[in-house]
């Protein structure tokens, strides 16, 4: 008993072990909480900056990889398909950098001409400045070739604009400027991988995603004779029930998306005006749920693009009081530009059944139907 008066006396001096430095260790763990309070209250967008930069930076290194490769395998395909005597090189650079100023939109009257006139003068100078430097590829060569060389492009204006961003962001330290391309990052770092799989499916002459719709087409124009119409547009006539369809798509396998809205035009303009109705089908980009290779069935003109040939379809149905019907074949952006997908292929067969059922639910026994074949058709014969 006596002992352990004397210890409680002892503890009372001297202090318990897990009282006074308990105390010492919550008091550190409390300052040091209240001081990152406060770095991060100061400096906690600063961080946040300095983070967003440094990933950036990883992602602009990466997109420099991806552009010099696709530039790479531009320069190898010209060499070996075009076989010029000259460097093509410093031809390329150029290209590489080209751009389209669109027709101001002040006074709306007339714009799409405007805009459809700047559209071909670009394509015309383009296609010219491949033939130049590839002078032994044919034709269709030539439409692959400039599809690649559009897909370099296209890395390469991602490539700058990114990097112009980040150089801005680093240089101001500006949370906002940084913010606005690191939020759409991802959606960004997809669209350049699909860029990248398009080039090697356009150096290749493969089909892509894209070319669903004109996959469709081929399956209806084969084993008929074709001719030629408007702009790289090629048509053939098959019956379906004792209807005629008068299939279209753009002229193949070379690259080439020809221009759908001439073409349909003048097919109603020679048959007087006397079309049932048009069913255009197209590749369409799915959401995130939808299956690749699904396809639904919609009014209106089925064609992306920058709208002049949309807006001449929609100016001859109204005219002639034309049905326009649209069936889409789901894909995501990745597979619309990458090669074609066993999904994508299958698609368009379902695509090809359910044409027949609408024709032959909307249409009589000797009306004419117009099916028209959107897409890039690289890798698709007629």
């Amino acid at each position: 008993m006596l002992e352990e008066v004397q210890l409680i006396s002892v503890l009372s001096v001297t202090g318990s072990p897990f009282g006074p430095s308990g105390d010492v260790l919550n008091t550190i763990i409390s300052l040091l909480m209240y001081l990152s309070f406060i770095l991060f209250m100061f400096f906690g967008q600063k961080i946040q900056v300095r983070l967003m930069l440094f990933e950036l930076d990883g992602v602009v290194k990466r997109l420099e990889y991806m552009k010099n490769d696709a530039k790479l395998l531009s320069l190898k395909t010209l060499k070996e398909i075009g076989k010029s005597k000259e460097d093509p090189t410093p031809e390329l650079n150029v290209m590489l950098e080209q751009f389209l100023i669109p027709p101001e939109g002040m006074d709306p009257a007339g714009i799409v001409w405007k805009l459809d006139h700047l559209l071909d003068v670009r394509e015309m100078k383009f296609k010219d400045d491949v033939k130049r430097i590839a002078p032994e590829a044919d034709e269709s060569q030539i439409n692959n070739l400039e599809n690649l060389i559009e897909a370099s492009q296209a890395l390469n204006t991602i490539y700058r604009i990114v990097q112009h961003y980040y150089l801005l962001g680093k240089r101001t330290s500006s949370f906002y400027i940084i913010f606005q391309i690191q939020m759409v990052l991802p959606l960004i770092m997809q669209e350049a991988e699909a860029l990248v799989a398009a080039g090697r499916a356009f150096s290749q002459g493969q089909p892509i995603g894209d070319g669903a719709g004109a996959l469709v087409a081929a399956k209806l124009m084969q084993g008929k004779e074709k001719r030629k119409v408007s702009k790289d547009v090629v048509v053939a006539e098959t019956l379906i029930e004792g209807r005629r369809v008068i299939s279209l798509k753009a002229e193949g396998p070379g690259g080439n998306v020809g221009k759908p809205g001439d073409a349909i035009r003048q097919i109603i303009e020679e048959n007087g005006g006397k079309i049932a109705m048009v069913v255009m089908v197209d590749a369409a980009l799915k959401l995130e749920g939808d299956k690749t290779g699904e396809i639904s069935e919609g009014v209106g003109a089925a064609i992306g693009g920058p709208g002049t040939e949309r807006f001449k379809i929609e100016e001859e149905a109204v005219k002639h009081k034309t049905q326009v019907y649209a069936i889409i074949i789901k894909e995501s952006i990745q597979e619309a530009i990458a090669p074609m997908k066993k999904e994508i292929f299958e698609g368009a067969e379902l695509a090809l059944a359910r044409i027949r059922k609408l024709i032959l639910d909307r249409t009589k026994e000797g009306e004419t139907v117009i099916v028209a074949g959107i897409g890039n058709t690289v890798g698709i014969g007629q």
